[in-house]
């Protein structure tokens, strides 16, 4: 069953996709810390080998909704089952199903790579040979084999992630959780991180479930749930998205926004609108437009952008604001 409210359900879900079994499902969840709604009714489905993002800025829920999936929380309403588990009332059987990375450091930077993945094993019920010959595939896989008695704390940050990665997958899991997983990581492990993420969906047939704040990682993603204040504002592909906008975006600077857009709008009936006081216009073919706006209105614009659409234009077509503006709700614990 697949539970999406009728605003993004166009965009959810491709004509020609056939019919699957969601390795995912989230089902109406929802979740309070006292007075606040962390999550409010957020339902999707992450498909069988799938790289699925969560994205959001802080407080957008998208650390709740985490903690529920990997079973360190449990629900105040809706439900969230992985492969046929229950997240709440499974949770045993669940961890044996899904690798978990979180966004803290979870590995002991005095062993060495070895020694951490086999005590990580002995955890899940392994040992002996299958396990040693597992640590060693492993180790080859994320790229560490030549430093596997080597203490991590003298790897890179890095070197340190891929770790991370080779513990949440060393028991087989068919569904991979990461929560920020490239934090405090350079831009080349960044790029080596997918890279890996997108071979691990290719080859291995793992689902994928990546959070981030980052909108050139959440490009990468084959599709995107995008949170506000607890809720589901955008389901679907970066492309199909982005054709929401349905032309360009349109930025002028001006001495009195409020005045211009209003004007704007009265003479082109087109909906412009005031954005941290930017005059912000979406408009096919806006290179051609800029040069009607700046003729009805001489001298009034100090400035003009033209860009593509991107998944923060999504963000602020879906919301009203910005991405990260000072209207956001506080940073959520733990995120």
């Amino acid at each position: 069953m697949t539970s999406k409210a009728p605003e993004y359900a166009a965009v959810a879900t491709a004509p020609e996709a056939r019919p699957f079994e969601a390795a995912i499902r989230v089902a109406n969840l929802s979740h309070r810390y006292e007075n606040r709604m962390a999550l409010d009714g957020v339902s999707f489905e992450v498909r069988p080998a799938e790289l699925f993002g969560l994205l959001g800025p802080n407080g957008s829920g998208k650390t709740t909704l985490f903690r529920i999936l990997s079973t360190l929380m449990l629900p105040s309403g809706g439900r969230a089952v992985i492969k046929g588990l229950d997240a709440a009332t499974e949770p045993s059987g669940l961890r044996r199903q899904i690798g978990v990375v979180f966004q803290a450091p979870s590995i002991d930077v005095k062993l060495s790579a070895q020694e951490n993945l086999r005590h990580q094993g002995h955890l899940y019920g392994l040992s002996g040979t299958a396990l040693t010959n597992r640590i060693a595939e492993m180790l080859e896989r994320v790229g560490l084999a030549d430093r596997a008695r080597e203490r991590a704390e003298t790897f890179s940050g890095g070197m340190q992630r891929r770790l991370e990665l080779a513990k949440g997958l060393l028991h087989h899991p068919c569904v991979l959780l990461l929560d920020e997983p490239t934090t405090g990581l350079d831009p080349g492990a960044r790029r080596d991180l997918w890279q890996y993420l997108q071979m691990l969906r290719d080859q291995e047939q793992v689902s994928v479930l990546v959070t981030t704040h980052l909108m050139e990682e959440a490009d990468k993603c084959d599709r995107l749930a995008i949170l506000n204040h607890g809720k589901l504002v955008a389901l679907g592909t970066p492309a199909e998205l982005k054709r929401e906008i349905g032309g360009d975006v349109i930025s002028l600077e001006t001495a009195d926004p409020a005045s211009l857009a209003e004007r704007i709008t009265t003479r082109f009936a087109v909906n412009a609108t005031v954005l941290e006081g930017t005059v912000r216009i979406e408009r096919e073919n806006g290179h051609r437009f800029v040069t009607d706006i700046v003729e009805a209105f001489p001298g009034e614009i100090q400035a003009i952008s033209t860009s593509k659409p991107t998944l923060e234009d999504v963000f602020i077509h879906r919301t009203g604001h910005r991405f990260w503006s000072e209207a956001s709700p506080p940073r959520e614990a733990g995120s």
